[in-house]
């Protein structure tokens, strides 16, 4: 499988997006790095490493840029950044696209005050503009150490399959597929669902009510998946089932870690503070929430996590919300 995308930009210099660079640079393309902080950008070009990712050497064939225009000149886009600023920073970039210019999202949630899925956000706010999008089990630090890793990458048409050979090398493994809805809806709920995980290990209650937990979160996944048009396969795949594991078990997950400590009595805004990961499941949740009603789904742990993290329901009343719910068939 050829691909014509041999220049690829990534925009946001994250964890994330510092991974993801150095994953390109590593199947062979060329690679422009777009960074914001300009302490970062100096690092990167003095041959120091990424505060977003100790440890990690970065080559000197990478190339970095602070100028948002001079990246955008390549043949493709990784668009790395949060989720509740892609719609703000897609009409940034929009002035710099060219036409047909394909642009992957590489952010996982649900815009907070619309309820609109990370695709239905690009899709807004870049029409016209190929779109794809990339999620799946992976931690930055496993990615840009090039330990191996497969996702999904999700497109109409061919493009899937020209990411695919694109981004593709023996460590970093792309699944093509055409279920966009269902590699952004399983992206965004599993950081839902770790917090709730985190918040069980925190509480110390046990490995059978996490697993328990894990696998009712992964039938309210399913059945808001199936209600937006997401098919099942796509949700039992690596964008969903594969990387709800992966995020809702491993404290190397800033959502599961999150859930943890407030299991564990600390408060979301001491959580939140300057200096802490971000979690993305915290504007996700209520968001979550709001998209099923909307939609008449019920999510009863996506709710209560909802109502933990806003504050209206304090924590030993979560636990009890979920268990004293009528027993029903699974």
């Amino acid at each position: 499988m050829t691909s014509s995308f041999s220049h690829i930009a990534v925009i946001g210099a994250g964890a994330w997006g510092t991974a993801l660079a150095l994953a390109a640079h590593t199947a062979g393309r060329e690679v422009t790095l777009w960074v914001r902080e300009d302490d970062v950008l100096a690092d990167i070009r003095a041959g120091k490493e990424n505060r977003f990712l100790r440890g990690v050497t970065i080559p000197k064939g990478l190339k970095a840029t602070g100028d948002l225009a001079e990246a955008a000149k390549a043949d493709v886009i990784l668009l790395a950044v949060p989720a509740q600023v892609l719609h703000g920073f897609s009409e940034r970039l929009k002035p710099h696209l060219a036409k047909g210019q394909p642009v992957v999202i590489c952010a996982k949630g649900i815009e907070k005050n619309s309820g609109k899925l990370v695709t239905e956000v690009a899709a807004e706010c870049l029409p016209g503009t190929p779109l794809a999008i990339l999620s799946g089990p992976s931690f930055a630090r496993d990615v840009a150490r090039g330990l191996p890793t497969a996702l999904t990458i999700a497109a109409k048409g061919d493009l899937a399959a020209k990411l695919q050979a694109a981004l593709g090398s023996p460590s970093f493994r792309p699944y093509a597929s055409d279920d966009m809805t269902g590699v952004a809806l399983g992206g965004a709920a599993k950081n839902v669902y770790a917090i709730a995980c985190g918040v069980v290990e925190g509480m110390g209650l046990g490995e059978n009510a996490r697993a328990a937990l894990l696998a009712r979160s992964f039938a309210e996944l399913a059945r808001l998946g199936e209600s937006l048009g997401a098919r099942r396969e796509t949700l039992m795949g690596l964008s969903g089932l594969g990387d709800l594991v992966l995020t809702a078990t491993s404290p190397s997950s800033r959502n599961f870690s999150f859930g943890m400590e407030l299991g564990r009595g600390k408060t979301v805004p001491d959580l939140s503070a300057p200096g802490h990961p971000l979690a993305e499941g915290v504007d996700t949740a209520p968001a979550l929430v709001a998209r099923a009603r909307s939609v008449g789904v019920e999510m009863p742990i996506a709710e209560a996590m909802a109502d933990l993290i806003t504050g209206a329901l304090p924590l030993g009343e979560a636990l009890m919300r979920l268990m004293s719910r009528k027993l029903t068939t699974e």
